[in-house]
């Protein structure tokens, strides 16, 4: 069956898209941590992480990282967390979290953001990228 994020990679669904290169996509979390919470994935349909191709896992790490930095730019935080969880989504997915204090990991804790916010916010991070 499709993942979510495969929706969102065929343009099925949609979303604040913050980056994109032709093996990864990088999007606003609809159920934000933090303002600018956001996930990186594989555009190719692979449910764990550790599943991943060696190089495509070093490469996912590394766009991780560039998203990371340009997230660090635009949100104010003391720095970006990152989590890799998978049981929501059956689609590898990297958490970025800008973090000020240890709860902003708390997958429990969601915050909610108007339309035009996380517009803002991907526009931020895009123009950071």
């Amino acid at each position: 069956m499709t993942s979510i994020f495969s929706k969102i990679i065929s343009g099925e669904l949609p979303a604040y898209k913050v980056a994109e290169t032709d093996e990864f996509l990088a999007f606003l979390d609809i159920n934000p941590n933090a303002k600018g919470h956001t996930l990186c994935i594989p555009k190719e349909e692979i449910n764990k992480i550790f599943d991943m191709e060696p190089a495509l896992y070093g490469r996912l790490m590394e766009f991780s990282r560039k998203v990371a930095v340009s997230l660090e730019k635009s949100v104010t935080c003391k720095r970006v967390g990152m989590a890799v969880i998978g049981l929501e989504v059956p689609h590898v997915h990297v958490h970025l979290i800008p973090l000020n204090s240890m709860g902003d990991m708390n997958f429990g804790n969601k915050l909610s953001f108007s339309k035009e916010e996380f517009e803002a916010t991907a526009a931020e991070i895009r123009a950071n990228f």
